[in-house]
């Protein structure tokens, strides 16, 4: 199925879903009329509560979504619209409280009847989900303990709305109307299910073991992996994959990492691993043979999925692996397209791969242009950081139709983006990835 099609079906399927409360409420049977304020409070709430609701669908990792859209705008898009969905669930009970001030004893849990009690602990828990997450870095919550709080809030939100909503019994006369929030409930939770159960039972029966770790750069590490007892999987240039090292499929620490091997060559996977104080500091300590679970691959960031007539990779730091699996897939399928690598780092001792792209020079129509923010007394190249007169020298006359890859640190990227705008190229053709919104 071409992947147009597939991502206007899931366009559908989401706002079929977004919508399907307020179809509870337009089409009959209604009860009698109230007042509009509170009609729009209860319309208002059951909107909000399908958004927060669908979120679980982007955050699910199904393959068949994440090759449709791409992970930064997913995470963007489930940030922002899990904030507007809080916003809106917010306004119903405070429509309520303004427009009938008595409504207030309900906040009260000890003489409040049990469906608002239910109302309210949905409340509380989607408040304090919204919070751990939009404030977890200032606050220093960790990240595994957050996914475990945000697994169990989500849960907990989910259904006590559902206990809210049939406690109240308004809107749901019809078996159909109650059916419909059943599936919409059972859909949620089989998204949890699969994803923190049925995803890795499978993962479980398809492991792989590390058979090489070699230095790459300055803090970087090359891990390579090969499956064990089954073929592996298939993947584009450019993806990337959640790897568990040395534990249970369950664990809930798991990290993303770019592919950074060639799409043609799919029976080792290789990653390049920077260490971060985390984890990955110790990750030239594991041992040979040690246990890793794979969950992917995931994402769009591939010149399999946006062909151009060139290629221009715009890297920063450890940005560079994703570029080298689309690099070396061409070496192997012999792709003689024009490409250009700019590859910003610190200094020589950080520049990954380096002597692998000079001799990828020898075999594809490739141009690298490094650029080093504290360069050696010798140095030739480019010096500071990537803008856009650098880009201007060294990019064709007419670049606006090449497709531009970038990747690296958020400023990084936000730098660069505004860069290709600078030097008139349409955000069309600029694809970014990054792993901060994870």
């Amino acid at each position: 199925m071409k992947v147009s099609l597939r991502r206007w079906l899931w366009l559908i399927f989401y706002f079929a879903i977004l919508f399907a409360p307020l179809i509870v409420i337009l089409a009959g049977p209604r009860p009698a009329p109230r007042e509009l304020w509170r009609e729009l409070s209860v319309g208002i709430g059951f909107v909000g509560l399908a958004l927060v609701g669908v979120q679980f669908i982007p955050t699910a990792r199904l393959q068949t979504f994440s090759h449709v859209f791409p992970l930064d705008r997913v995470y963007t898009y489930h940030r922002w619209s899990s904030i507007v969905g809080f916003g809106l669930i917010l306004a119903h009970p405070l429509l309520l409280f303004i427009f009938n001030p008595d409504t207030l004893r309900l906040l009260n849990p000890f003489t409040a009847p049990a469906r608002a009690v239910f109302g309210l602990v949905s409340l509380v828990a989607l408040m304090s989900l919204v919070l751990t997450s939009v404030y977890r870095q200032r606050i220093k919550l960790n990240y595994e303990h957050w996914r475990i709080l945000h697994t169990l809030l989500a849960v907990v939100m989910l259904l006590t709305a559902m206990l809210h909503i049939f406690g109240v019994n308004y809107y749901l006369a019809m078996p159909w109307q109650r059916g419909l929030w059943i599936v919409l409930t059972m859909l949620w939770l089989g998204l949890i299910l699969n994803t923190r159960v049925l995803k890795p039972l499978r993962q479980a029966q398809r492991p792989y073991r590390i058979v090489d770790i070699q230095p790459q750069a300055q803090d970087v590490w090359t891990v390579t992996i090969e499956p064990y007892n089954h073929a592996g999987i298939k993947f584009m240039p450019g993806q990337f994959a959640w790897l568990t090292f040395r534990r249970t499929p369950f664990s809930i620490r798991e990290h993303p990492f770019s592919i950074a091997s060639s799409a043609e060559q799919a029976g080792r996977l290789e990653f390049s691993i920077a260490e971060a104080g985390d984890f990955t500091s110790h990750i030239d300590d594991m041992p040979e043979n040690a246990v890793v679970y794979v969950d992917g691959p995931h994402g769009t960031f591939s010149i399999d999925r946006h062909d151009g007539p060139g290629y221009v990779f715009i890297a920063g730091g450890i940005g560079s692996p994703p570029m080298m699996s689309m690099l070396r897939t061409m070496k192997d399928r012999k792709n003689s397209k024009p490409a250009w690598m700019f590859y910003g780092n610190l200094n020589l001792e950080s520049i990954a791969y380096r002597d692998e792209l000079d001799e990828l020079k020898q075999h594809l129509n490739l141009e690298v242009i490094h650029v080093l923010e504290e360069p050696p007394d010798n140095w030739q190249g480019e010096t500071g950081f990537i803008d856009a007169e650098i880009l201007r020298r060294y990019l064709p006359e007419n670049p606006d139709d090449l497709i531009y890859f970038i990747c690296g640190p958020l400023p990084m990227i936000d730098a660069m983006t505004d860069a290709l705008d600078e030097i008139g190229i349409p955000q069309t053709q600029i694809l970014t990835e990054q792993f901060e919104m994870v």
